[in-house]
């Protein structure tokens, strides 16, 4: 994964826990870098290190972790990162989780080693949508609860995401039954 997501997960931690936590995180992790570069990819294991080495330190279930990276990634990372990109992406949640395909083919650009993960939308209706999540990375749905969540709370809607059904040996992806409404 690129240095942006290590980076996201360090601010993660020591926004909601403190630098010396965010250091006990890293040293837990085996993390050698001082500072992540963003556009530096590095081995998912160093990130999949870093986020379990962040369950140990306050104790918290790995579902709740990436949940909240999930929703601190679209609040604050992608926001910084990519709000241009956002903003063209869609005037309101659904607008936005149809055009995740052009979205990431985008942000390919810009990472040219990049291999992102793949969303698809299907039974588009007013107020709801299956979200196909497809991955060559195992273990982070609860990210994908999160991401929506953000979205949600971005665009001022109260989001629900459910894991329907999950990728398996002989899975396609994983499929999710997303649901929201608007809380203005």
């Amino acid at each position: 994964m690129y240095g942006l997501v290590d980076k996201a997960v360090e601010a993660l931690v020591t926004s909601g826990l403190g630098e010396e936590t965010g250091e006990v995180v890293k040293v837990k992790a085996g993390v050698e870098e001082e500072v992540f570069l963003s556009n530096q990819s590095y081995p998912d294991e160093a990130t999949f290190n870093l986020v379990a080495a962040a369950t140990e330190v306050p104790e918290l279930p790995i579902s709740e972790i990436l949940i909240s990276f999930g929703e601190h990634w679209f609040l604050k990372t992608a926001e910084e990162s990519y709000g241009p990109m956002m903003v063209a992406a869609g005037a309101s949640l659904r607008e936005f989780l149809v055009s995740l395909p052009h979205l990431h083919t985008r942000v390919s650009m810009i990472y040219p080693d990049l291999k992102p993960t793949g969303f698809e939308c299907r039974d588009v209706a007013e107020n709801s949508l299956k979200l196909r999540y497809h991955t060559h990375r195992s273990g982070l749905t609860n990210c994908v609860v999160g991401l929506v969540q953000g979205l949600g709370k971005y665009d001022d809607t109260f989001a629900v995401c459910e894991l329907e059904d999950t990728k398996d040996e002989n899975g396609e992806c994983d499929v999710f039954e997303v649901r929201w409404a608007d809380v203005s």
